[in-house]
């Protein structure tokens, strides 16, 4: 067994790697002739003759040596190859080489042992400045660092607060795997996270462990203040970019896109927003926020039911007010929010707008977008202003939605809204949270399931009561 790999892209990334370097069979077996991957040195080419047991044997070997981390040898041969492939002027073959050693640099040979147990660790840290915070995550696998992640994003809360949901709201995506120990800085509420996350989460005092904190800390401070100074460029590269956006979907010139997303956690408080961009600025006076009616009509982690809602919901608004509509909607994922938005301007509204689904890659960065009746994808090149100008629009929409979300969730959540009622101490609060996830599915529970989890009847009752008691949501636009 190797890993756990902090999640898919890295383990993926260690595979194409070991299939370029330690070729074994790439294809489905013997065709009579060398297949694709022979050719390209990444089979070992049992597709035309019989492969020796000792010669795939000793391959396997050579794999199981690289990922427990011996790469003395596996550097040294590629450090020839690439000489060799220069020394014949094979340069594009020798820049590939080099490639291959700097991911075993980066991701090997830098990995200092941060412990003495193979215990699974993400450790996260911040840096919190002008209203906007950055985090740094740090993946800690078999006592080393495997990988690192950085989140940007302005402050609403205190940054105590949106630390925290970030934590909490960080392992609800699919990829992020719980490891069996969360590290944090000093200040934080450690008792309240694990036992939300059911994972120990400590502070390290003293060690590598420490230290590496700081380090995380100090990348944090770098990232924002590389954010800051790419900012302060914005007004000066959105010239021509919408045309450029445009152009790229074969339509004519239009001024106004409107960019729409969702955010949830696992169907909880579920709330979509909308930017608007006008010849490539953002139009914040225009933004819309979207509380989803998931609880009544359809499961909130639905990306397609929430999108038909949150767009019906935007432009049966704007007829009626007979306000203009934007030359172009971009849905932040995908396929399913593409389909499902022209879905209802087409056949619910009768509107002709252009629908357009922004995609991203394995990092979750911006990649392409999806447009037109076959779906296809639409790549623009990573230098242009109209990819800048996507990018922005994509991060600018899902930092809109997931602050709101964040806003709602801490409104809503159980942890916050239980705390004062008598009777309704820690544990309690635990498991309300564990059994219900939010305030609306307590309200609506019958005594006797609340009663169920030990709490007395008269607790249950005060609990409802105080609940019902709130006040009323703000309302919906």
């Amino acid at each position: 067994y190797f890993g756990p790999y902090p999640n898919v892209y890295a383990a993926q990334e260690t595979m194409h790697f070991i299939q370029k370097v330690y070729p074994l069979r790439r294809c489905n077996g013997y065709q009579g002739r060398p297949c694709l991957y022979y050719h390209m040195g990444q089979c070992l080419g049992a597709c035309f003759r019989t492969v020796p047991e000792k010669e795939y044997t000793d391959q396997i070997e050579r794999i199981k040596r690289f990922l427990n981390g011996n790469v003395g040898k596996a550097k040294a041969s590629l450090t020839a190859k690439m000489e060799r492939a220069a020394k014949n002027l094979q340069f594009e073959r020798a820049a590939e080489i080099r490639d291959q050693l700097h991911y075993i640099e980066q991701t090997v040979e830098k990995q200092k042992i941060i412990s003495h147990d193979n215990t699974t660790r993400d450790l996260f840290n911040f840096y919190m400045d002008k209203g906007w915070i950055s985090i740094q995550v740090f993946f800690i696998r078999q006592a080393r660092l495997m990988k690192r992640e950085s989140r940007l994003f302005p402050v609403v809360n205190t940054a105590k607060e949106e630390f925290e949901s970030f934590i909490l709201q960080f392992y609800s995506r699919k990829n992020n795997v719980k490891p069996r120990e969360v590290l944090v800085p000093a200040g934080l509420d450690n008792k309240v996270l694990a036992d939300i996350l059911e994972i120990p989460v400590r502070t390290p005092q003293r060690g590598e462990k420490r230290d590496l904190m700081a380090l995380a800390a100090k990348n944090s401070q770098i990232k924002l203040e590389d954010k800051f100074r790419l900012m302060e460029l914005d007004n000066r590269t959105t010239i021509g970019a919408m045309k450029e956006l445009m152009a790229a979907l074969n339509l004519p010139m239009g001024h106004v896109a409107e960019a729409f997303d969702h955010s949830h956690i696992q169907g909880a408080d579920p709330v979509s927003a909308m930017v608007q961009f006008v010849d490539g600025q953002p139009a914040k006076n225009n933004y819309r926020k979207y509380k989803l009616d998931a609880d009544k009509t359809h499961n909130g982690a639905d990306e397609a039911a929430n999108t038909r809602e949150v767009i019906r919901r935007r432009y049966t608004r704007l007829l009626k007010e007979r306000a203009p509509l934007p030359d172009l909607i971009l849905m932040d994922g995908g396929e399913i929010e593409m389909n499902a938005a022209k879905d209802v301007l087409e056949n619910e509204l009768n509107l002709d707008i252009p629908v357009a689904g922004m995609v991203k890659n394995n990092k979750h960065k911006t990649a392409a977008l999806l447009f037109g009746n076959a779906d296809q994808l639409i790549n623009l090149d990573p230098k242009s202003q109209g990819f800048y100008l996507l990018e922005r629009i994509q991060d600018e929409v899902h930092r809109f939605a997931i602050t709101f979300h964040r806003q709602l969730h801490a409104k809503n959540s159980l942890a916050s809204r239980l705390e004062g009622i008598k009777g309704v101490g820690p544990k309690t609060r635990l498991k309300l949270l564990r059994k219900f996830k939010t305030i609306n599915k307590i309200k609506e529970a019958p005594l006797e399931d609340i009663q169920e989890l030990g709490i007395s009847k008269k607790v249950a009752q005060a609990l409802k009561l105080s609940l019902t008691a709130e006040p009323t949501p703000a309302r919906r636009v």
